[in-house]
């Protein structure tokens, strides 16, 4: 499944996005975030076919939304495959070494809550 994020785009193998709609679906419907995440998610996710030379066809809509135009950065992530547009994901990376000390405090402090 080819699916928008905030500033790229993922693709999923069919048995991690089911498990991850599941999680969307079981969050309450009273709740406006996860309503807006819902929306989120199921306006900018397709299925994601790939042709005989391995191509995958990456819709109009979802191009724009990532900014993916010429170039781009393809990003092998655990459990998915990023997409994004090279100056996005320079920006994203230097963010992520400037703030590294902090990300991973806070990860650590999170696994343990």
């Amino acid at each position: 499944m080819l699916v928008n994020q905030k500033d790229f785009l993922a693709l999923y193998p069919a048995k991690v996005w089911a498990v991850l709609e599941q999680n969307l679906i079981e969050k309450s419907s009273l709740d406006p975030a996860a309503q807006n995440l819902r929306r989120f998610y199921a306006a900018g996710s397709v299925p994601c076919p790939v042709d005989t030379q391995g191509r995958v066809l990456v819709p109009t809509f979802l191009r724009e939304h990532a900014s993916l135009d010429g170039k781009v950065v393809v990003a092998g992530v655990l459990e998915h495959i990023e997409i994004w547009n090279p100056s996005r994901f320079a920006e994203n990376l230097s963010s992520t070494i400037h703030g590294f000390e902090d990300i991973q405090r806070s990860v650590d402090q999170n696994n343990r809550s």
